[in-house]
Protein backbone atom coordinates (compact mmCIF):
# COMPACT_ATOMS: atom_id res chain seq x y z
CA UNK A 1 0.00 0.00 0.00
CA UNK A 2 1.14 3.79 -0.77
CA UNK A 3 0.14 6.91 0.52
CA UNK A 4 -1.40 9.51 -1.73
CA UNK A 5 -1.45 12.80 -0.37
CA UNK A 6 -4.93 15.02 -1.20
CA UNK A 7 -3.30 16.97 -3.54
CA UNK A 8 -2.09 13.76 -5.74
CA UNK A 9 -5.41 12.99 -5.84
CA UNK A 10 -6.51 16.01 -6.66
CA UNK A 11 -4.67 15.62 -9.70
CA UNK A 12 -5.98 12.27 -10.91
CA UNK A 13 -9.33 13.25 -10.61
CA UNK A 14 -8.45 16.46 -12.39
CA UNK A 15 -6.75 14.80 -15.01
CA UNK A 16 -8.71 11.64 -15.51
CA UNK A 17 -6.87 8.66 -14.25
CA UNK A 18 -8.29 5.58 -14.55
CA UNK A 19 -8.83 4.51 -10.66
CA UNK A 20 -11.16 2.97 -8.64
CA UNK A 21 -12.08 5.44 -5.47
CA UNK A 22 -13.71 3.63 -2.54
CA UNK A 23 -14.81 5.93 0.99
CA UNK A 24 -14.51 2.86 3.64
CA UNK A 25 -16.49 5.25 5.73
CA UNK A 26 -20.34 4.48 7.09
CA UNK A 27 -23.23 5.04 4.69
CA UNK A 28 -24.37 8.20 7.02
CA UNK A 29 -20.80 9.76 6.84
CA UNK A 30 -20.75 9.11 2.86
CA UNK A 31 -23.99 10.55 2.27
CA UNK A 32 -23.31 13.52 4.94
CA UNK A 33 -19.82 14.44 3.02
CA UNK A 34 -17.94 12.55 0.06
CA UNK A 35 -15.28 13.19 -2.99
CA UNK A 36 -17.39 10.36 -5.09
CA UNK A 37 -16.56 6.94 -5.64
CA UNK A 38 -18.09 3.98 -4.21
CA UNK A 39 -19.25 3.32 -0.59
CA UNK A 40 -17.68 0.33 0.95
CA UNK A 41 -17.95 0.48 4.99
CA UNK A 42 -14.94 -1.07 6.05
CA UNK A 43 -16.89 -4.10 7.76
CA UNK A 44 -18.37 -4.90 4.07
CA UNK A 45 -15.13 -4.56 2.48
CA UNK A 46 -14.10 -8.39 2.51
CA UNK A 47 -17.20 -9.63 1.35
CA UNK A 48 -17.88 -7.08 -1.45
CA UNK A 49 -14.16 -7.54 -2.63
CA UNK A 50 -15.39 -9.03 -5.88
CA UNK A 51 -16.29 -5.76 -6.98
CA UNK A 52 -13.03 -4.84 -6.97
CA UNK A 53 -10.77 -4.93 -9.82
CA UNK A 54 -7.53 -5.90 -8.95
CA UNK A 55 -5.82 -4.61 -12.11
CA UNK A 56 -6.72 -1.16 -11.64
CA UNK A 57 -5.66 1.48 -9.02
CA UNK A 58 -7.07 1.16 -5.98
CA UNK A 59 -7.51 4.64 -3.98
CA UNK A 60 -9.10 4.04 -0.31
CA UNK A 61 -10.56 6.54 2.22
CA UNK A 62 -12.12 7.58 5.39
CA UNK A 63 -12.13 10.45 7.71
CA UNK A 64 -8.33 10.59 8.76
CA UNK A 65 -7.37 7.98 7.05
CA UNK A 66 -7.37 5.15 9.54
CA UNK A 67 -9.80 2.73 8.53
CA UNK A 68 -8.28 3.16 5.13
CA UNK A 69 -5.44 1.73 6.19
CA UNK A 70 -6.82 -1.42 8.02
CA UNK A 71 -9.16 -1.87 4.64
CA UNK A 72 -6.21 -2.06 2.58
CA UNK A 73 -3.93 -4.27 4.41
CA UNK A 74 -6.62 -6.64 4.31
CA UNK A 75 -7.11 -6.08 0.84
CA UNK A 76 -3.47 -6.74 0.44
CA UNK A 77 -3.74 -10.31 1.97
CA UNK A 78 -6.34 -11.17 -0.97
CA UNK A 79 -4.17 -10.42 -4.10
CA UNK A 80 -4.69 -6.49 -4.27
CA UNK A 81 -1.30 -4.82 -5.01
CA UNK A 82 -2.38 -1.63 -6.48
CA UNK A 83 -3.65 0.40 -3.61
CA UNK A 84 -3.29 3.89 -2.30
CA UNK A 85 -4.51 5.38 1.19
CA UNK A 86 -5.70 8.90 0.67
CA UNK A 87 -3.04 10.48 3.27
CA UNK A 88 -5.71 12.48 6.06
CA UNK A 89 -8.79 11.55 4.80
CA UNK A 90 -11.93 13.74 4.40
CA UNK A 91 -10.61 16.12 7.21
CA UNK A 92 -7.18 16.32 5.15
CA UNK A 93 -9.34 17.04 1.74
CA UNK A 94 -11.41 19.34 3.48
CA UNK A 95 -8.50 21.55 4.91
CA UNK A 96 -7.28 21.72 1.77
CA UNK A 97 -10.16 22.80 0.14
CA UNK A 98 -10.72 25.63 2.50
CA UNK A 99 -7.09 27.06 0.89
Amino acid sequence: MQQLSVHELKHWIETGRDFLLVDVRELTEHLDYNIGGECIPLGTVMSRKQELDKDKDLVLYCEKGIRSVIAAQRLEGHGFGRLYNMSGGISAWKAMQKG
